[in-house]
């Protein structure tokens, strides 16, 4: 998944997403340990889409203050 089109989704969607790509990053670590990985450049694509759903979920929480902020600096 590219990162433009994370940035498109809700703060909602990228939480649960989050969570999904860092279970299933847990269950290929296992995996990886045991041996049975068959590709462990997986492990690297999924902490790097992990990272991205956290950006973009920062990114979004710091821009919904910034907007409460200017808000309240434009009414007085």
């Amino acid at each position: 998944m590219k990162y433009t089109e994370i940035q498109e989704l809700s703060a909602k969607e990228l939480v649960k997403k989050c969570k999904a790509a860092t279970s299933e990053l847990f269950t290929l670590k296992m995996k990886n340990s045991l041996g049975q990985l068959a590709n462990p450049m997986e492990i690297r694509k999924l902490r790097r889409e992990v990272a991205q759903f956290k950006t973009a979920i920062s990114k979004n929480a710091v821009t919904k203050v910034a907007g409460k902020a200017t808000k309240k600096v434009a009414k007085k």
